[in-house]
């Protein structure tokens, strides 16, 4: 079974084709540039380098969170573009329970992390145990406090990995938790650790086009912030015209010190019918001001 996986939840973005645990192929890039330039021309490149078409692929499989708003909302639209054109099943995946699979081999507790900004982290602690994961904790956002008591005391060798590893690392060890830094080559996410995840072929046979979405993970602050803005714009009181809005709705061809056009006809019509109380009101005033001159 072949199985295309993408990985866009971060800084770095990569795709590769498995095959029953075994990469086939794969492409990996951390430049900075967007998921939305980088994607596609590297999953096209990478099927031609390999000899592949998208026909040869059994299944589509998407790292769908936590990470970066926009890279997943990318990579989820990227995949459900893909699947839908060739009709493959896909699938999301954990971030971080795919991120782990890559240091499966090193025993001990294997800390997943990404940096959530505001001294938090999107996490998950798996232990490993002659190459098998088990999970112990969800995915999950709290702040490297929290993280850090959770280990202090344990016996077992911590390592950290992820593209928030490094934050990990030295908060844990300036607080005199014991940890070590996975190697370069396993420490940022990469599309070929879907590879060993077993949960893949079981989970493929049952996929759906629109069970796949993105799994934010929003971290308590986020949420917070959120809410507020929710808040603010629903009770926000109408904006009042500006003066170009208004010449607009008076037929103008251009809005004075403007080279701005004003939309055709028709659409000056829908803007008359509901903004005409408003606009009534500002010629009166006008008006009114005019005559008391």
């Amino acid at each position: 079974m072949k199985i295309l996986a993408l990985e866009t939840s971060a800084k770095s973005v990569s795709c590769a084709v498995v095959e029953n645990g075994a990469p086939l192929a794969s492409a990996y890039q951390c430049t900075g540039l967007t998921h939305s330039r980088t994607l596609l021309p590297m999953v096209d490149a990478m099927l031609k380098n390999a000899d592949l078409t998208l026909d040869d692929i059994n299944a589509i499989a998407i790292a769908a969170g936590p990470g970066s708003f926009t890279g997943l909302r990318i990579g989820i639209a990227a995949v459900k573009g893909l699947a839908w054109a060739a009709d493959k099943p896909c699938l999301g995946v954990s971030t971080l329970e795919a991120m782990v699979q890559n240091a499966a081999h090193i025993d001990g507790l294997i800390v997943g992390a990404m940096d959530a900004r505001r001294s938090q982290v999107y996490n998950a602690v798996f232990e490993a145990k002659g190459g098998e994961l088990t999970r112990l904790t969800p995915d999950r956002a709290i702040s490297l406090e929290e993280l850090c008591a959770q280990l202090q005391g344990k016996q077992q060798p911590i390592t950290v990995l992820g593209d928030g590893g490094v934050l990990c690392y030295r908060y844990l060890e300036e607080h005199g938790v014991k940890c070590s830094l996975a190697p370069s080559m396993l420490l940022y996410q990469s599309a070929v650790g879907f590879g060993t995840f077993q949960q893949l072929l079981t989970d493929f046979p049952a996929a759906k086009l629109h069970e796949t979405i993105p799994n934010f993970h929003n971290t308590p602050d986020r949420c917070r912030l959120s809410a507020r803005r929710s808040s603010a714009t629903r009770w926000a009181a109408p904006r009042p015209f500006s003066r170009r809005s208004i010449l607009l709705l008076q037929g103008k061809r251009r809005c004075p010190r403007s080279r701005t056009f004003f939309l055709p006809e028709r659409s000056r019509s829908a803007l008359r019918t509901t903004t005409q109380s408003s606009t009534t009101s500002f010629w009166t005033r006008r008006h009114e001001r005019r005559s008391a001159l």
